[in-house]
């Protein structure tokens, strides 16, 4: 019982930590020590995270009865580009989800290939930073099926997410995992909310759920899977679009 009770309130400290943050994130970002400072504060979150909540310490499940009517989108409702308004009125038959990078098998996925996988359904709550929550039953492919098909090579430290909503003059979505947070048992690529096909404004047709983590390393319209040794010279280098603008890497809850 003691023990439990220590790892709650570290818990506790953990995310109150990378709250208060990310709360302040927009002003303190503004300048390079506040940047700096931002960054030490992520990666003692991180640090105290990785040792005392363990590799496969499941975030809270809820019951149906507790599952929100409607769950809030938020982000891109639709990316609204051609190509992908074809994959929707083709009812995504032709999405593919690319795997590749430092990998020794590199693949496809169509969405047929991902619901054929060995499913996982979990109804868990998204924290978003903006301060709001939401419950939802989520169903997907674990991701770490996915990665074990391609089996990592020995030099790949990072999953990183390709994702179809346009940001900005031609700079889509993306997001980085480290190999502990994609191998965990919560982390799927999500096909289905609420027993249903996952909806446009959710990221249809398949979204990351990584549910040890803020909302907004929850990658929408996913189409593809690189794993990588580093991501200090991908886009901006901090490792996902919001990093980008001044939020933190990690972002666990």
């Amino acid at each position: 019982m003691a023990d439990t009770n220590r790892r709650n309130v570290l818990t506790r400290l953990t995310v109150g930590a990378s709250a208060a943050l990310l709360a302040g994130c927009d002003k303190i970002s503004q300048s390079a020590s506040g940047s700096d400072f931002l960054k030490k504060g992520s990666d003692l979150a991180y640090k105290v995270q990785r040792l005392f909540a363990g590799r496969d310490a499941l975030a809270p499940e809820f019951s149906k009865a507790d599952i929100a009517p409607v769950f809030r989108p938020n982000g891109t409702l639709d990316p609204a580009s051609d190509d992908y308004k074809a994959h929707a009125a083709n009812n995504f038959r032709d999405w593919r989800v690319k795997v590749g990078g430092l990998v020794e098998h590199p693949f496809e996925l169509s969405m047929a290939d991902l619901r054929a996988m060995p499913p996982r359904t979990q109804i868990t709550r998204h924290d978003c930073v903006e301060g709001w929550s939401c419950i939802g039953e989520w169903t997907g492919a674990p991701l770490r099926l996915i990665l074990a098909k391609a089996r990592p090579k020995e030099n790949a430290r990072f999953v990183l997410f390709h994702c179809a909503d346009d940001m900005g003059a031609g700079q889509f979505y993306y997001e980085t995992l480290d190999l502990v947070e994609a191998l965990h048992p919560q982390t799927i690529l999500a096909y289905g909310l609420n027993g249903q096909p996952l909806p446009v404004a959710n990221g249809a047709p398949v979204r990351l759920r990584a549910e040890r983590q803020l909302g907004y390393k929850m990658a929408k319209y996913v189409n593809g899977i690189e794993l990588v040794e580093s991501f200090a010279n991908i886009r901006g280098g901090n490792g996902g679009y919001w990093e980008d603008q001044g939020y933190t890497w990690w972002a666990g809850i």
